[in-house]
């Protein structure tokens, strides 16, 4: 019976352990702005991971993202969930997100400043969580797709950006010849939002930057907003679920391909 009692008791305490997700408030301050993230990972163990930098679509840091967050992290990754409006800037429903972007999209170089300033607060944060500083990564959604291909242009040295149904447009095609990061994108061939033309001068950039590691997946048939599960249907930005299973696959390999290629090349210093 006191075996049977012990079993239980480890049981049970290993399901404690793998409910061990925490998202622990992150703030920081640019330029007199403040801004509230999450630091999402596993506490159930102190073994260290690859830090993944994260930008949520153009709703921002919200109950959704921060589930968005959790699903990724795993047991894989520690998840630093990137504010880029500012702690009092929260959108609610369309109309407020296109107003929270449009400053972004029209000041490319303070997009790029927040972004980097993002990623200094992830590193800033090794100390306090299980984050593998040799393993630096970005990944973001539609809006924070932009935002993450826009890091890797400043030049981040990261191993690798991925971009999820992200609108891919520049300032400045030059920005390329910044990139040390890989990058992946992740569209879908039916994206009004990045149709043929702008997939092509996506590639002709990375291709005059002489990128060295990139690549751009088309998804048949899929839409905007493909990973974007808590979002309504509406024209051109759709959830599809054996798309985001395929895109978060494709996204897993490539992180760990591009970690692994991190820990080989000299380093920096």
């Amino acid at each position: 019976m006191r075996r049977m009692l012990g079993v239980l008791v480890l049981l049970l305490l290993a399901g404690g352990a793998r409910a061990a997700m925490v998202a622990r408030p992150a703030a920081w301050t640019l330029d007199g702005t403040r801004f509230q993230g999450y630091l999402v990972y596993d506490d159930a163990s102190a073994a260290l991971r690859p830090g993944l930098l994260m930008v949520p679509n153009w709703y921002g840091v919200d109950a959704d993202a921060i589930a968005k967050a959790k699903m990724i992290a795993g047991h894989r990754y520690v998840i630093l969930l990137a504010d880029l409006y500012g702690a009092g800037a929260r959108p609610a429903n369309t109309e407020q997100a296109q107003a929270a972007v449009k400053p972004l999209y029209a000041d490319r170089a303070l997009l790029r400043a927040r972004m980097l300033k993002a990623l200094a607060e992830l590193r800033a944060q090794e100390g306090h969580a299980p984050i593998d500083p040799a393993h630096i990564a970005a990944i973001g959604f539609c809006f924070g797709g932009s935002a993450v291909l826009d890091l890797a242009r400043a030049g981040a040295d990261i191993a690798a950006v991925v971009i999820f149904h992200g609108i891919l447009s520049t300032d400045d095609p030059a920005l390329a010849r910044n990139i040390k990061a890989d990058v992946l994108v992740l569209t879908g061939d039916a994206d009004q939002a990045v149709p043929p033309a702008a997939r092509a001068a996506f590639e002709q950039e990375m291709r005059q930057g002489h990128v060295k590691r990139w690549a751009l997946v088309d998804f048949g048939g899929a839409e905007h907003c493909f990973t974007e599960a808590a979002q309504k249907p509406a024209p051109n930005c759709v959830y599809d679920p054996p798309v985001a299973k395929r895109a978060y696959q494709f996204m897993r390999v490539w992180l760990d391909d591009a970690f692994a290629g991190q820990s080989r090349r000299p380093s920096s210093d």
